[in-house]
């Protein structure tokens, strides 16, 4: 990465630093105060050796009233330094998590796509830390140090001029050092945060899927899979540990070297006849007091280069544009008329179509099901419908209106979708059926859980509505959180509703009920059922026969059964099957 662009990086990212001006002005003063009386201990060393030589009464109370308002001095400074930049740290933190998680909300569905949840969520944890590092601690350690070498050097020219320009002769030495461990720190930061993106996708896998792990008594893979990652992570710490362990020590180095040669320097006769002994081990003291701030203020390189590669990926992502929304028009309440004009798709410019001039015209109120084999492109058009994905080619109306002229966020309101892959949150069962709508009165979520055939299991349990559902709904049976979800779409109360293969996984019993709470759920809807089971969708007003991303067939049941195409063997096909 070139130098400019690494100023630009640091640049964007002070601008999280410098809403908090308040605080890192603060810290700032405080910092400078304890610069200030830091420096002072050269000073005092100056007045102990020559009041040693001169004593007198005064000098005798002075010296200690000096040495406690010294340290005093220097506490205030390091409380309002340290406070007040942890203070802005943590905003930092806050500020650069919400944004780039809120971002990740609003972004196409292809990146989510294209990226795994693991890196994704290191991403929000990991990275920022990392940025933040640069942002705040890293501003802290320049600060703090950088002024109290600024007041060191100030206070060796005012001492000896001559001698400080000697001392400073090994400050270019030290900046190629610094400038050969910046970019190796960079390189090996970025490994380490793919690599913690790595740990985190590996472990969220396997225990996310535990039962599937232990049902294949695939544990032992899984561990091996996770050290690789976690190992892979430890190699490349070490690396970037080793490069940190070089290079403070030949910093330090060159520092002890520059002063060794001040010493010897110093102590030439003509040097010494126009210094106090005072002034010489005050001058001394203060070039030795450099060697520690100088190592801190090279060990920050490493924090900088960390943070400045982690926020290459974070805005990066920042910059990534979200879902287009150019559409103005409102939609206030919906007929759900819909009608697919000639419709393309596919995942990719490189990737072949998956869907293929798809012609659908569906009236308001009218159930369509959407049959055919795997891949044959039901659920990705079912996709487009709420705009998770844009067509590649053709439009798709709502009321005679293209989607695209519709304001993304209100129009998704209007459509209630149920996947055969319930999501529920690790929260109360009122809390999932109202989802999103935390202020929303127990009666209507009550009436809903009813029309959905779940108030009856739902009163069986403990805490009854307030009952946690557990992670994913993991407290609840197929069938429980398949009448959730359907008692989440009765209470949206969306015009338009999806069913895609929602009755597919589960046992008789579940599905009759489930069947009697999508008879309430569709009346007076536009409803689209994607269906696995074709005995499950027989009264349906109209059946679409799907195959490689073409319609092949529609019509009703019956037509397309006396009709003898693709519906008639597939219906023969699954009849056998359950006989």
């Amino acid at each position: 990465m070139s130098r400019t662009s690494s100023w630009a990086l640091y640049r964007r990212l002070l601008e999280y630093v410098h809403s908090e001006w308040r605080s890192f002005a603060l810290a700032v003063t405080g910092y400078a105060i304890y610069a200030a009386s830091s420096t002072a201990l050269a000073e005092m060393m100056k007045r102990l050796i020559d009041g040693i030589q001169h004593p007198d009464a005064a000098f005798r109370y002075f010296l200690p009233l000096f040495v406690i308002g010294m340290f005093a001095t220097r506490g205030v400074g390091t409380f309002l330094g340290t406070y007040f930049m942890s203070n802005v740290a943590r905003n930092v933190v806050h500020r650069l998590r919400c944004d780039v998680f809120n971002h990740m909300l609003h972004l196409p569905g292809r990146f989510f796509d294209m990226h795994s949840s693991g890196h994704l969520i290191s991403r929000v944890t990991y990275h920022v830390e990392q940025v933040t590092g640069a942002a705040t601690n890293a501003i802290t350690i320049i600060l703090r140090e950088g002024l109290f070498v600024l007041g060191l050097i100030g206070y060796l020219f005012w001492t000896n001029w001559l001698l400080t320009l000697i001392f400073m002769a090994v400050t270019p030495l030290i900046g190629l050092v610094v400038r050969y461990t910046s970019k190796r720190f960079r390189r090996i930061s970025r490994r380490i945060q793919n690599s913690m993106g790595d740990v985190t996708h590996v472990a969220s896998e396997a225990l996310t899927g535990y039962r599937v792990v232990r049902t294949h008594g695939a544990e032992d893979y899984e561990k091996r899979r996770f050290a690789a990652a976690s190992n892979y992570n430890r190699e490349q710490s070490i690396k970037e540990a080793l490069t940190k362990a070089t290079s403070t020590p030949v910093i330090q180095l060159l520092v002890a070297l520059a002063l060794a040669g001040l010493v010897w320097l110093a102590m030439a006769p003509e040097l010494m006849e126009a210094m106090t002994p005072g002034e010489f081990v005050a001058f001394i003291t203060a070039a030795s007091l450099m060697a520690k701030p100088i190592r801190s203020l090279t060990d920050v390189n490493s924090i900088i280069q960390k943070g400045l590669s982690a926020s290459q990926e974070l805005f990066g992502l920042l910059n990534r544009p979200t879902e287009v929304d150019e559409g103005e028009r409102e939609p206030h309440r919906l007929e759900g008329r819909v009608r697919f004009d000639d419709v393309h798709f596919a995942y990719a410019d490189d990737q072949p179509e998956v869907l293929k001039g798809i012609d659908l015209d569906v009236p308001a109120g009218q159930m369509v099901a959407i049959v055919g084999r795997s891949g044959s492109g039901k659920s990705t058009l079912m996709s487009l419908l709420p705009r998770f994905y844009r067509p590649t080619g053709g439009r798709i109306l709502i009321d005679d209106i293209d989607i695209q002229e519709y304001r993304l966020s209100p129009l998704r309101q209007q459509i209630a979708l149920v996947s055969q892959q319930v999501t529920l949150f690790n929260t109360t069962i009122a809390d999932n059926i109202a989802y999103g709508v935390p202020d929303a009165s127990r009666e209507v979520i009550e009436s809903a859980a009813r029309a959905a055939y779940a108030h009856e299991f739902i009163a069986r349990l403990p805490k009854g509505y307030d009952t946690l559902v557990g992670d994913n709904g993991v407290m609840l049976s197929g069938g429980q959180r398949q009448r959730l979800a359907i008692a989440r779409a009765i209470f949206k109360d969306a015009p338009i509703l999806i069913l895609d293969e929602a009755t597919s996984a589960l046992d008789t019993e579940s599905e009759r009920y489930i069947q009697r709470a999508l008879e309430v759920v569709c009346r007076g809807r536009t409803t689209f059922v994607i269906a696995h089971r074709l005995s499950t969708i027989e009264r349906a007003d109209r059946i679409v026969v799907m195959e490689q991303g073409n319609i092949i067939e529609s019509g009703s049941h019956a037509e397309l059964l006396k009709k003898g195409g693709a519906y008639a063997s597939l219906h023969q096909l699954q009849f056998q099957e359950e006989a």
